[in-house]
């Protein structure tokens, strides 16, 4: 039977200090540890009662914060595993998006921490903070791994459901390219080793807003779609296409020097010039004018934040000379 949060409040751990205790969020600062809290909620629960059962929606993770938690097998009841204050159970229900195959149930006066709160999905706890989600991606792999040390197919990166949580967590839902979380987390490993040598390439149409005004938004998007689909073809094996901003695309080239960037930049804004919208808009005359913002590592910074802000500006600053431009950061 659960308590009221009053009831479960009192006695209990702050929220931020039980999410610490757990392994799945031991790595994470104050400041996420706080944001997770307000996304969470606190369950008590008697001797027995259950806190789910096969073939419920796995649409939280569980912390226990005080007494113990069986799984037990729906076919006999028999127990399965049991968590102790500190350990995370449900997780992987919850970020797969997937039933629960077993039941759990309380053993002895129980307390836990649940998240998200308030029937909230992953996805929307989270919207605002994406990065928070790519971290717990990441901490959820390294703690399956350390779990699973004789299953090591387990947590292989082309494992189908390893496959999914990477979709949902950097896929970008429009365009099917990577998103910006991804570039985040990824870029500095990249950009690790003493002798990195990388080419940060920030793209943007000088023209999308007439897109939008003219023929409206919905062809605007359909018209991201098709930049984003030529933008990953044109990449291909050679580095990472990323839906980074808005209409704002990147793309990752791993040991480009200056020379071959602004060539692969050229080559690309001859595409997206050549790319037919009439489709969608009816008008043959109708191209796209792109603009490119190009920052190396190292000449431009050998950290992902100072590539990324010494870049990402650039595109403005060429439409606003006129737009059409490749720009460095020197060049700004």
């Amino acid at each position: 039977m659960k308590k009221t949060v009053d009831e479960i409040a009192r006695g209990l751990p702050p929220a931020a200090e039980v999410l610490s205790s757990a392994s799945l969020f031991s790595t994470f600062d104050r400041n996420e540890l706080a944001y997770l809290a307000e996304k969470s909620e606190f369950a008590s629960y008697e001797d027995g009662s259950p806190v789910f059962a096969s073939g419920d929606l796995g649409d939280r993770l569980y912390i226990v914060a005080s007494g113990s938690v069986v799984i037990l097998s729906p076919e006999d009841e028999s127990v399965l595993a049991e968590f102790v204050p500190g350990d995370t159970f449900g997780e992987l229900e919850l970020l797969t998006g997937t039933m629960r195959n077993a039941d759990a149930r309380a053993a002895g006066s129980t307390g836990l921490l649940a998240f998200p709160s308030g029937g909230a999905s992953l996805k929307d706890a989270l919207s605002d903070r994406p990065e928070v989600a790519a971290r717990i991606l990441r901490s959820f792999l390294l703690v399956v791994a350390g779990r699973t040390r004789k299953s090591n197919a387990l947590v292989k990166e082309n494992s189908p459901w390893v496959r999914e949580l990477r979709r949902q967590v950097y896929g970008d839902k429009l365009t099917g390219l990577l998103n910006k979380a991804y570039l985040e987390e990824n870029l500095p490993k990249l950009l690790a080793g003493p002798s990195a040598r990388l080419a940060l390439v920030m793209m943007k149409p000088d023209n999308f807003k007439e897109i939008n005004d003219r023929f409206g938004h919905e062809i605007g998007d359909a018209a991201l779609v098709l930049m984003a689909g030529e933008l990953d073809r044109a990449v291909g094996q050679e580095g990472t296409a990323v839906r980074y901003n808005g209409n704002e695309l990147a793309a990752v080239y791993p040991g480009r020097d200056r020379a071959a960037s602004l060539e692969t930049a050229r080559a690309l804004q001859a595409r997206f010039s050549a790319l037919d919208l009439s489709g969608l808009t009816g008008d043959p005359a109708l191209r796209l004018s792109m603009s490119f913002g190009i920052a190396l590592c190292p000449e431009h910074g050998s950290d992902a934040e100072n590539l990324v802000k010494a870049s990402a500006p650039l595109p403005l600053t060429a439409r606003a000379r006129g737009g059409s431009l490749i720009l460095f950061p020197e060049d700004a």
